[in-house]
């Protein structure tokens, strides 16, 4: 992404409503023909980010620029960006033609410009031949749709999504994240969305920013937010975890970090970075073996019970409780129609490749 100028350069910006800090001093550079995601928890400040982007809010301290132009004295309606919101906001009493075209007739476009440019961004989220029907006429993933189109009639350089798909059932969402995948890659327009839903982020964006009590995390393409998380937080809030407290007691020259871990007894990680002295020990559960027979030697594992079985459909979260104390979730593909699963009560041996240990330092 180095590579293409950048569009959006967010410097330092602080957002204080009293003695709240919504946004604390976020740096963030996005770039042009990116789809990049804010991701976090409610009441991380993500929205209030955007907010200040399409200059509904100021930052109480620091810079947003946008095409290098410092955004401040900049309103609104002069700003090049497009929101499109959780609510789609479309006016119930036009038709699908007369939405898309209102941004349009209040800048006094020419007729004819209006008809051609409505008509191609219905064609671009597939709705031409809608334009007669009303809001109350389509379906939830049909007035999204024309919501996308009304903000993209404006040829934004930016487009600013606010959890734009949070109001639609699993498969539609499902399907409309495909769609806006698509829409930004046909449209090459800068995309900066806004969910709570990993799900949602890893699947769609280029580079994810995970915050928290307003501060950016971690920034990273989805792959290496998932794979190598670079705190604790990060680690817990993308996808699910097994996380244990330890205590470093020392270094390979070979380059393996020794840990001693509250209830796992001591571990040895490959891991040549220096770190401090209490960290957290992490391997997601589908790294994880289970077996009714003791697992290799080059494994770190464990006996336990079987304490749970959660069928998900695809997959089966197994969680077991080792006989020296914890709980740890194991993930099974269910490959087979008729998968054996484990039992509640079955005695198994779990445990994983020591390469697969994340090493969190905070």
């Amino acid at each position: 992404m180095a590579d293409r100028p950048v569009i959006l350069q967010i410097k330092q910006v602080v957002k204080s409503f009293g003695n709240v800090h919504a946004v604390n001093g976020v740096n963030l550079n996005i770039y042009e023909g990116e789809f990049f995601a804010l991701l976090g928890p409610s009441g991380c400040g993500k929205t209030t980010l955007l907010r200040m982007l399409a200059g509904f809010e100021f930052p109480s301290e620091g810079s947003i620029k946008i095409d290098g132009k410092e955004t401040r004295d900049i309103p609104p309606n002069q700003r090049p960006v497009n929101m499109v919101f959780q609510s789609y906001a479309v006016f119930p009493h036009m038709n699908v033609f007369d939405n898309v075209a209102y941004g349009l007739k209040v800048a006094k476009t020419p007729r004819e410009e209006v008809k051609e440019r409505v008509q191609d961004a219905l064609a671009l989220v597939k709705l031409d031949g809608y334009e007669l029907r009303k809001p109350d006429q389509l379906s939830g993933g049909q007035r999204q749709r024309v919501a996308l189109a009304r903000a993209l009639v404006k040829r934004p350089r930016v487009l600013l999504l606010d959890e734009p798909l949070s109001a639609l059932d699993a498969k539609l969402r499902e399907a409309m994240q495909l769609e806006l995948v698509k829409l930004q890659k046909a449209v090459g327009i800068t995309f900066l969305i806004v969910t709570h839903d990993q799900e949602e982020a890893l699947s769609m964006a280029d580079r994810i920013a995970v915050m928290e009590n307003g501060v950016v995390r971690q920034v990273a393409p989805p792959g290496e937010l998932y794979e190598s998380p670079n705190c604790r937080f990060v680690a817990d809030f993308i996808g699910r975890m097994n996380l244990f407290a330890g205590i470093v007691e020392g270094h390979e020259d070979w380059g393996g970090l020794n840990v001693k871990t509250e209830l796992l007894g001591k571990l040895t990680i490959p891991h040549s970075e220096r770190v401090s002295s209490k960290l957290h020990l992490a391997v997601r559960p589908e790294k994880l073996r289970i077996s009714s027979e003791i697992l290799p030697s080059s494994y770190f594992s464990f006996p336990g019970e079987v304490d749970a079985v959660v069928y998900h459909g695809s997959e089966s979260h197994v969680y077991l409780k080792t006989d020296a104390g914890p709980f740890l979730c194991a993930t099974l593909t269910n490959l087979s129609r008729i998968s054996v699963r484990p039992k509640k009560g079955d005695r198994l041996w779990i445990g994983w490749a020591p390469e697969d240990t994340l090493v969190l330092s905070e």
